[in-house]
């Protein structure tokens, strides 16, 4: 009898589960509250910026680069370079949902869009089933599984952002309309760690809103369609200071060249490099006088806040104090961005797989930049001061690390020795190896 693996949560982290759970044999169900999977991945776009390059080439060579290959595939521009950020590629938020959404189906994965988990049942510390409301009728979902990936994120609901953030700023989330997240390892009495910024207030803002690009000068139009960044000095008197830089999640940003000029992005939408941007400062910059915001639609006052519900675990991302429960994305730690999210919920999915079917849980060895990020953010976080640091293979206090213990690498074929000499070559391509008896 086929074992099955549910997964809630349908972001990076989520479809990158469900597709490395699926290559393991289960049967997989993935449940999404919201009516489009990729969560902030609808309006990221940015993918292989400094060392996100090699973690993404360590996937690729383990067997777990699907989502990596179809972000490639829908890139709008390639080798990008912005200030802190070389070897850019900007996938195209426009299509990459249903290029996604067309790989889980073609997987044999079982969609519930429009499906919020509400209750689960526990039995010794085991998740067996999930209970979901579809949004608008009145079905109710009870799927029952054998391993459980939690992949629901940190963001939300509109209370965390009214008390610790400016208020609902209308964003990708969408909580007023499909109503908050539901961590089910958090349900099931594990309790969440909450994240700090420098100065211990709770939580952590969104990193970037987006234009509606017609809105801009037609200047700045054509240089976003031609190279896929504009650079837009701001004038002195209107400057923000380097301080409000430190709100971010995204810390790789905190450079005083974001705060001296605009910095806009092409991925569809022009990206802008800011947290929130009052919308009469903005409108003073040349070229956005008739500048409007995309998402959050309140972008002149702040956006999501994150990093209130991560997960205990160890590095094969099972939950501490649960028995079949897995980890993926923001709730695996304070791993920060697209890349980081898909290589967590791939490992997460991957070992759900692996426990379903009596396997042994794999662990990515320090010796790749993967590996040691888990392990690194694991660590990290039983700390004070590590709890307020956030951690992104593009910038910051990790990629510093990366650079520090020789992990980063453009160089492909040397990633590829690197992956094979660590014995990980195609290790998440195929059903594991299972040991006699344990299967059934």
């Amino acid at each position: 009898m086929a074992k099955t693996v549910v997964i809630v949560g349908g972001g990076w982290a989520g479809t990158a589960a469900a597709l490395a759970a699926r290559k393991t044999g289960c049967e997989v169900v993935l449940l999404e509250r919201a009516d489009m999977l990729l969560g902030t991945g609808l309006v990221g776009g940015i993918m292989r910026n400094n060392g996100r390059f090699t973690a993404t080439e360590e996937m690729i060579a383990m067997g777990g680069g699907d989502l990596f290959e179809i972000c490639d595939a829908n890139a709008r521009h390639k080798n990008v370079q912005f200030p802190g950020h070389k070897h850019v590629t900007l996938y195209d938020v426009s299509t990459i949902e249903p290029a996604v959404k067309k790989a889980l189906l073609a997987a044999g994965v079982k969609l519930h869009l429009k499906s919020r988990v509400r209750d689960i049942v526990v039995d010794n510390g085991r998740i067996t089933k999930v209970i979901a409301d579809t949004l608008h009728s009145n079905q109710v979902l009870e799927i029952s599984g054998d391993a459980f990936v939690d992949t629901t994120g940190t963001a939300g609901p509109q209370g965390n952002c009214m008390k610790y953030g400016n208020g609902c700023v209308m964003c990708i989330y969408r909580c007023p309309t499909f109503g908050p997240r539901l961590s089910i390892a958090g349900k099931a009495g594990i309790k969440e760690v909450i994240g700090e910024k420098p100065d211990g207030t709770l939580g952590a803002m969104s990193g970037s809103c987006k234009l509606h690009k017609d809105s801009l000068s037609t200047e700045i139009q054509e240089e976003l369609e031609l190279t896929g960044v504009c650079v837009i000095a701001i004038p002195p008197s209107l400057q923000k200071s380097m301080d409000t830089l430190s709100q971010k999640a995204c810390q790789q940003y905190a450079l005083k060249e974001f705060a001296e000029n605009i910095i806009l992005l092409d991925t569809g939408h022009a990206k802008l490099m800011s947290a929130y941007y009052p919308l009469d400062i903005l409108r003073q910059i040349p070229g956005c006088t008739n500048a409007r915001f995309e998402d959050p639609y309140a972008g002149g006052i702040g956006n999501s806040m994150r990093y209130f519900g991560m997960l205990p675990r160890n590095n094969a991302l099972k939950v501490t104090g649960l028995v079949n429960v897995f980890c993926g994305g923001e709730k695996a730690g304070l791993l920060v961005g697209h890349t980081e999210a898909i290589v967590t919920g791939t490992l997460a999915g991957h070992n759900a797989g692996r426990f379903s079917l009596g396997a042994d849980l794999l662990e990515l060895p320090a010796a790749l930049a993967c590996g040691d990020a888990i392990s690194h953010v694991k660590e990290m976080m039983q700390t004070k001061e590590g709890l307020t640091k956030k951690y992104t293979f593009s910038g910051a206090n990790y990629f510093k690390r990366m650079l520090d213990n020789n992990l980063y690498s453009t160089d492909i074929a040397a990633i590829k020795d690197r992956v094979e000499t660590a014995g990980m070559t195609g290790i998440l391509k195929n059903p594991p190896p299972v040991k006699e008896g344990d299967a059934s």
